[in-house]
């Protein structure tokens, strides 16, 4: 019945999507199973796309060929870039999706993409032979055989929900919860753990009164996610914002005994950063209110998201304190907030290419691997895809340093630190992060992925294009000469000081407060000069000249730290051999086995003697 893969992906979210997608773009053929072909990139959770850090990821995403940035850009409702008021590192898209539109265009986008064969079924277990997968055995009892196979389960292993008191197994609601794999994962050595997740209620946006609530609209220009020419929405729907008080709290108080975060009913740590309202309220009892996100799932729906009210408490409790909160008086609530229990793989067993250390040609992407959000899914999946393509064919893997990428950054964090909490991104994360802006990463990847065979002639091309605008842009600052005269009303209006001669153009955009667009608006000359170039080109080197100072310094901290990144350490390196290292290095170096210096130097409880020790015994 079924011929045999180059590449099964079991799973459809946002990881399994951007895995099939990336391994089928490359050339191999593959087979996308999903236990419901109506789920296809569903947004489980809050219906947006980006944010702080996660913006720059979806960007880097679009950059290396995915799909995510162009599924985003033609579903989004409302557009914001994030930190606008903070220098350009800072600077995060985020959108909000009709959330049926965003799921419809990424099964349109998938159906089209040469190929990808699609089966509804859930996959019970894996075909193992030698020490490598070889396929997988579905529900319905099919054996289907492929070269590699990536996992993107996200909350469906041995899933269970939690409402108050209520309990019972699910990986989203509505859905049942996938079982065998963990099981049989755990016999050939894999070791497993649980970790939880929540979301809010939906309820019915009729019933709200958004004049208590403070209006939160879209940004004029809408920037979008893709390096492609996406039509944009000609208009976008608001958000609003309101507050919960004192009273809310003690409303949910109320429940605690019910709970089954506080009852002990679920084992599993929840993310530190995304916390349910019972927890905010517990962990910050000195703040008597926390602000909620209203958002609206779509176009054409009254749906609405709460965003802040994450909970697991009963549904009563839930609609009691709901009505608490300005806005929500007459609320009527389509589905109460539930907490999801779930299995996850610790991700020290990972390579970097998201290969499993301990059954070949399995990967692992998404919330399998412990972190949480659709972006970090997203583009670990993308990734998974890629490397799955690259080892069955005998080809190097794509390995993005931290240097080069937000996504680097966060699959080096997952398999030098593991986590043992719900992994979310953050710019802090990041040592490099005025090099990896969300403006700039068509520059840095798409050249990278033109050549692995995945992005496209039309991206590189884009690329090429805009590389060379920056720089004809960046040479004529150097070389235009302000007049005193011509400036003198700009700099005023700007409480700039006056020129007393001449100067470049690009000593005065150096000044606090001057911008390229308003200078050239003010001044006809230079309006002239830069005519014709793209306002992507002028902000990108409008950027380049103000940060110039930091960038260079950031770019010699890479070089300095490139040292200990090029010192591979070879496979299976025999650590027990050094007697001076600390006994929890030593551990530590034997599980997760890092390729390289810089990436034992990073390992959580190891020291910087015992990475001078292991230096100065492989000869350096």
């Amino acid at each position: 019945m079924f011929p045999n893969y180059d590449v099964i992906v079991v799973g459809a979210g946002h990881a399994g999507c951007e895995a099939a997608a990336s391994a089928a773009n490359l050339g191999s053929r593959v087979l996308l199973i999903t236990m419901n072909m109506q789920t296809i990139a569903q947004m489980s959770c809050n219906p947006a796309m980006g944010g702080i850090a996660k913006g720059q990821i979806v960007r880097e995403i679009d950059a290396l060929g995915g799909y995510s940035g162009i599924v985003t850009d033609k579903s989004m409702i409302q557009f914001r870039m994030l930190n606008r008021s903070k220098g350009p590192a800072m600077w995060s898209p985020r959108a909000q999706s009709d959330r049926m539109l965003f799921a419809a265009t990424w099964r349109e986008m998938l159906e089209q993409t040469p190929n990808v064969d699609f089966y509804q079924d859930m996959v019970n277990s894996l075909i193992v032979k030698d020490g490598k997968v070889a396929g997988v055995i579905t529900g319905l009892g099919h054996e289907i055989h492929s070269r590699a196979v990536v996992v993107t389960s996200g909350t469906f292993l041995n899933g269970v929900i939690h409402i108050g008191e209520k309990r019972f197994g699910g990986g989203r609601v509505a859905e049942k919860a996938a079982t065998g794999i963990t099981e049989q994962l755990v016999t050939l050595g894999f070791e497993s753990d649980r970790l939880k997740t929540g979301t809010p209620p939906r309820i019915d946006g009729r019933s709200l009164d958004y004049t208590k609530m403070e209006e939160q609209k879209g940004d004029d220009e809408i920037v979008g996610f893709s390096y492609m020419d996406i039509p944009k929405p000609k208009k976008q729907r608001s958000c609003w914002i309101t507050y919960t008080n004192q009273t809310v709290h003690d409303i949910l108080k109320t429940g605690f005994d019910r709970s089954p975060m506080y009852t002990g009913r679920i084992e599993g740590v929840g993310p530190r950063y995304c916390p349910s309202i019972e927890d905010k309220i517990n962990r910050f009892a000195e703040r008597d209110r926390h602000q909620l996100f209203i958002e609206p799932e779509g176009w054409n729906t009254i749906e609405i998201y709460v965003n802040g009210f994450s909970t697991s408490l009963p549904e009563e409790v839930q609609n009691q304190a709901l009505r608490q909160v300005p806005g929500f008086e007459n609320v009527r609530i389509f589905r109460p907030g539930y907490a999801i229990e779930y299995d996850y793989f610790p991700p020290t067993q990972l390579k970097h290419s998201l290969e499993t250390k301990p059954l070949e040609n399995l990967f692992f992407a998404g919330q399998i691997n412990g972190t949480t959000g659709y972006e970090e899914a997203a583009c670990q999946g993308l990734m998974a895809g890629i490397n799955a393509h690259q080892k069955i064919n005998q080809l190097e893997p794509l390995i993005l340093k931290r240097s080069e990428a937000y996504i680097g950054v966060l699959i080096d964090d997952l398999i030098s630190k593991g986590t043992e909490e719900p992994y979310r991104m953050f710019t802090s994360r990041a040592e490099f992060r005025t090099l990896l802006r969300q403006d700039n990463a068509d520059l840095r990847l798409t050249e990278m992925s033109y050549l692995l065979g995945l992005a496209s002639q039309e991206r590189m091309e884009r690329t090429i294009t805009k590389k060379q605008g920056v720089e004809e842009i960046k040479d004529l600052l150097k070389d235009f000469s302000l007049e005193p005269g011509e400036s003198l009303e700009y700099l005023s209006s700007k409480n700039s000081a006056a020129l007393l001669q001449k100067q470049k153009a690009q000593q005065v955009l150096l000044r606090p407060g001057i911008d390229l667009i308003s200078m050239s608006n003010a001044i006809p000359r230079l309006k002239d000069a830069i005519e014709g170039y793209t306002p992507e080109i002028l902000e990108q080197a409008e950027i380049q000249v103000k940060y110039d100072v930091y960038i260079e310094k950031e770019k010699d901290l890479v070089n300095r730290m490139a040292q200990l990144e090029d010192l591979i350490i070879p496979d299976n390196f025999n650590y027990d051999r050094i007697s001076s290292l600390s006994n929890e290095a030593l551990q530590k170096f034997k599980k997760i086995q890092p390729r390289t210096l810089g990436q034992a130097s990073r390992i959580s409880g190891v020291n910087p003697s015992d990475v001078q020790i292991l230096m100065v015994f492989m000869g350096r």
